[in-house]
């Protein structure tokens, strides 16, 4: 989707629909005040009217509710709720007159960008349509009417949300695509598509022999009961040069899990395609991070595996060696991210010497139990590290809450014969057991785990729906910018 940046009369915005946004305080502008359709016009939150003045032709005005009310969030579902109604109007192109915020026209065309780029996604290329009856026109050109003095300002902020939105859209994409097509190989082709786009990211995929050879008892026992081979996938950006820090990430790369030996039940078990979520994020934010050229070093590393039944399959009460050495009771086959997580984050660290981590994993239902789809599980052991990404994560609306990490919960993950136990016998904290046994793969560099394993899919907001949502990819993207800002100060 194109972007652009304009001033001027409302008047003269070349548009198939132009949006207009209001608070309960303000009400229509002159021009609009007798258009047909006026008097519909509500100001409370997510209500919509269509005006048909003279010019423009069409105008969709969005309320946005009480003033002392209005946060970023709220931009963002007008934006979504501007898109739709440009796509019932088989719009091609649509306006948003930026609405005035003491956060500034910048972060609120921020804001608006992002609920539109992310609500105009579509997901229908398994549809078959009638000759006769093509798809609506995609939405290929938003313009920004904005009043503010700094229109370079609200340019660059423009841009960067709709670079960021673009790389969760790609990332929801991966999330939908069912796994027989997207597998271990389908991702590590993915990333070898984001190193051929920009000069300053390389590719690197260990195949089974490797990950083998090198040790990777996790991600080996994972795949065992796979047809598909598993991939260890790292994308390397080299944005600022030897000697600066490099920001890892790290995201759990389940392209189908059925539970293994330790099935699931059949109920809904086709989402668990989307068990790729956070390999999905880190792929999609690296590629963002390197179209923004952020003056910053960073890796994303994706441990791909396929968790299938099989005779070969690892079974409950197997003993296997993580890449650092630790040995694990598999307990529970169900348990599997842990496993090709613990393998990923310690190549992160020791061979590819990140100095700070943010790992991203759909990785327990007992976290949806406890904070449904609204937050993730944060879970860190340093506490200035973990403060940064939940800043971030305030900002672009992907948000996490943070939980404890406690002495008392790492006696939980000590094994019976061996030193470490993929799943407690005892049904306590299961989220933070989680995260507790990653914490032993990271050597105490800074590490933030983000557990969205109830934020990835169905979260029912306007701008993502019912389906897969891209999170974490804003967020890191925030991340990295914050990074490589306070780096260049």
């Amino acid at each position: 989707m194109r972007v652009e940046v304009v001033s001027g009369a409302l008047t003269e915005v070349d548009a198939d629909l132009v949006a207009v946004a209001l608070c309960d305080d303000e009400t229509l502008p002159d021009l609009l005040a007798t258009a047909p359709g006026a008097s519909e016009v509500k100001t409370g939150f997510r209500k919509t009217a269509l005006l048909f003045p003279e010019r423009p032709r069409r105008v969709v005005v969005i309320g946005l509710g009480k003033r002392d009310d209005l946060d970023f969030e709220r931009l963002r579902v007008a934006g979504a709720l501007a898109a739709k109604q440009s796509a019932a109007l088989s719009g091609a192109s649509f306006a948003w007159s930026v609405p005035e915020s003491d956060d500034g026209a910048p972060a609120v065309a921020a804001a608006l960008v992002e609920g539109t780029v992310l609500a105009a996604q579509r997901f229908d290329r398994f549809r078959s349509r009638d000759p006769e009856d093509p798809p609506p026109p995609e939405l290929e050109r938003l313009v920004l009417l904005s009043g503010d003095g700094d229109a370079d300002a609200v340019d660059r902020e423009a841009q960067v949300a709709r670079v960021a939105s673009e790389a969760a859209n790609r990332a929801r994409e991966l999330q939908a695509l069912p796994a027989n097509i997207v597998n271990p190989v389908y991702l590590a082709a993915r990333a070898d598509e984001i190193a051929a786009a920009h000069d300053a990211v390389t590719a690197a995929t260990l195949g089974p022999a490797e990950i083998d050879d090198l040790g990777m008892g996790g991600i080996a026992a994972v795949s065992a009961g796979s047809a598909q081979d598993p991939r260890l996938i790292v994308l390397r950006y080299d944005g600022a040069g030897e000697g600066a820090e490099t920001l890892g990430l790290v995201g759990k790369g389940v392209t189908f899990d059925s539970g293994g030996i330790s099935i699931k039940p059949s109920r809904a078990m086709d989402e668990m395609k989307m068990d790729m979520s956070g390999g999905a994020a880190v792929l999609e934010a690296l590629a963002a991070i390197a179209e923004l050229e952020l003056p910053l070093n960073a890796v994303a590393v994706v441990p791909a595996v396929e968790n299938m039944p099989s005779g070969t399959a690892t079974r409950p009460g197997d003993i296997i060696t993580q890449l650092n050495g630790k040995t694990v009771e598999v307990i529970d086959t169900d348990a599997e991210g842990r496993l090709i997580l613990a393998d990923a984050l310690t190549y992160c660290v020791r061979d590819l010497v990140a100095d700070r981590v943010v790992d991203l994993a759909t990785l327990t239902g007992s976290v949806v139990v406890a904070l449904g789809s609204t937050y993730s599980g944060l879970i860190a052991n340093d506490d200035a590290w973990a403060e940064r990404v939940f800043g971030c994560a305030e900002r672009t609306g992907e948000l996490a809450w943070r939980l404890p990490l406690h002495p008392e919960y790492k006696e939980l993950t000590k094994g019976t014969v061996a030193d470490l136990a993929n799943v407690s016998p005892k049904r306590k904290a299961g989220t933070i057991y989680a995260g507790s046994f990653l914490e032993e793969f990271v050597d105490s560099k800074p590490w933030v785990h983000l557990d969205i394993a109830g934020t990835a899919w169905d979260v029912g907001r306007e701008y993502v729906g019912k389906g897969p949502t891209g999170y974490g990819v804003r967020l890191l993207i925030a991340l990295a910018r914050d990074l490589a800002e306070h780096s260049t100060s």
